[in-house]
């Protein structure tokens, strides 16, 4: 349950799916309580158990954990009201959904259940690394998060732009308010406003009924415009005036709103020369730009590697995915990989391995091609490892010897050598067809020898004799 955000209760199946299906997808974990009441009976059947609702309390908070929020779904209104009660032990951490639902009133509902949690369970955010680089960034969102200035995140693709803001927001006086977000560059130009400023019954062939905007959405709170250098040059005008005077219309409307919004943005790409090169207007990056904050790319804080992976692991293992390990090998061979799609690639990389590797531990030879292909002494092609075999053995020795590098760290000898042993073994297998006495015979060693190596690390299924 540690990593539970809310109970759902609800007798009804498709309510409590509907409700676990859009929690899910803003990004919480829900747990389902399927609570089933017995009617004039004052009692209750839920997950298997019967108990008398005089012990309903106590039992949901054993079930709610410390600080956990609770949305009660339920119709059932003596369950409603007694747990909705100022004096219950749930009192401020229950609230009932309506159906059907509704997006503004749902996250309006999951705002009121997660405000009491803000003292509980949100602390100030940081982002996970021991690098100087990160400790930087930390810094600098610690300074900037109690003001309003507009912020202009950058980076690589991948680097986590978007969590800057969240933890800007998180750390700042609008936390209790919205977070809206939205990609600049994934909707069409020509329905970018309406996502903006929304827009009036009637305003355009499919506006059936009038719509808030992100503005709108956002009031009180952050509006994070991610890829905000994909905007095209008749939007950006119109986000100018909104940023000068902070008011905006609906599209197809007359009344002017006005806002109190705090403004991020994001972009990978290089405003400044998109300036130069017209596509970008030079008012708007200054006005975005009050606080510029740069995030480093992967390939600049590779000290940070053990501890992302880590982290990883701990997301993973709280989805019920599994974890996984990389040997001192692998991770030497993964500082020599340029990382293009930075902490994302990372992340979905840890999660493949994990669950191709479950709870086991990755060696330099398994990890994907791309990640290994610059690292010859320990995963050498076929046609080098034939070479070094045709040569005498001292030849081969100094081979491998004149490859390998020691890290200015040092390295697991021990682990290193496994997994040169590893890949030899694999490819002289792969070069025989999986013939064992053939694969032997190119390794210098004998067929026993060689078939306790396969045993040892498990490289034995499937191959002929």
């Amino acid at each position: 349950m540690d990593n539970t955000d809310f109970l759902v209760f609800e007798s009804n199946p498709s309510r409590s799916d509907s409700v676990m299906a859009a929690l899910q997808f803003l990004g919480f974990h829900p747990r389902r309580i399927d609570y089933q009441p017995v009617a004039g009976t004052g009692r209750g059947i839920y997950v298997g158990e019967v108990t008398d609702e005089c012990l309903l309390e106590q039992q949901l908070d054993q079930l709610g954990g410390d600080g956990q929020a609770v949305v009660l779904v339920a119709d059932d209104a003596p369950l409603a009201s007694r747990l909705l009660s100022p004096g219950a032990v749930f009192a401020g951490r229950v609230v009932a959904i309506r159906f059907p639902l509704r997006y503004e009133q749902f996250a309006e509902a999951v705002r009121q259940a997660c405000k009491p949690l803000q003292g509980v369970r949100r602390t100030e955010q940081r982002f996970v690394g021991e690098s100087r680089a990160m400790a930087r960034v930390n810094s600098l969102i610690r300074q900037v998060a109690p003001f309003d200035s507009s912020v202009l995140v950058l980076g690589e693709s991948g680097t986590g732009k978007e969590m800057v803001a969240r933890t800007i927001h998180d750390c700042s006086s609008r936390k209790d308010k919205p977070f809206i977000a939205i990609n600049c560059g994934a909707i069409p130009a020509e329905l970018l406003e309406s996502e903006l400023f929304g827009h009036e019954k009637g305003a355009f062939t499919g506006a059936i009924s009038a719509r808030k905007g992100r503005f709108e959405l956002a009031e009180g709170g952050t509006l994070f415009l991610d890829e905000i250098g994909d905007m095209s040059l008749p939007m950006q005008v119109k986000l100018l005036r909104v940023l000068q005077e902070r008011v905006f219309e609906r599209v197809g409307g007359n009344k002017t709103q006005r806002c109190d919004v705090r403004i991020i943005a994001a972009t990978h790409r290089n405003l400044e020369q998109a300036i130069v090169d017209g596509k970008f207007r030079e008012d708007l990056f200054y006005r975005l730009s009050v606080f510029p904050l740069e995030l480093p790319a992967l390939r600049e804080r590779l000290e940070d590697l053990p501890v992302l992976i880590e982290e990883f692991n701990q997301r993973l293992e709280s989805r019920g995915v599994g974890s996984v390990k990389f040997s001192a090998g692998a991770l030497q061979t993964l500082r020599g990989y340029g990382w293009p799609g930075n902490v994302r690639e990372l992340c979905n990389l840890v999660e493949r391995l994990a669950i191709l590797y479950p709870h086991a531990e990755v060696r330099a030879g398994e990890l994907p091609e791309r990640y290994r292909g610059n690292v010859a002494v320990e995963e050498p092609s076929g046609h080098r490892l034939l070479e070094v075999m045709d040569t005498p053995v001292v030849e081969a020795a100094r081979a491998v010897n004149d490859a390998a590098l020691l890290p200015e760290g040092g390295i697991d000898l021990k682990d290193y050598l496994a997994d040169i042993e590893v890949g030899l073994i694999r490819q002289a297998l792969d070069a025989t067809g999986g013939v064992v006495a053939h694969a032997a015979k190119l390794l210098r060693m004998q067929r026993t020898t060689l078939v306790e190596k396969l045993r040892k690390y498990g490289l034995q299924n499937g191959l002929a004799a």
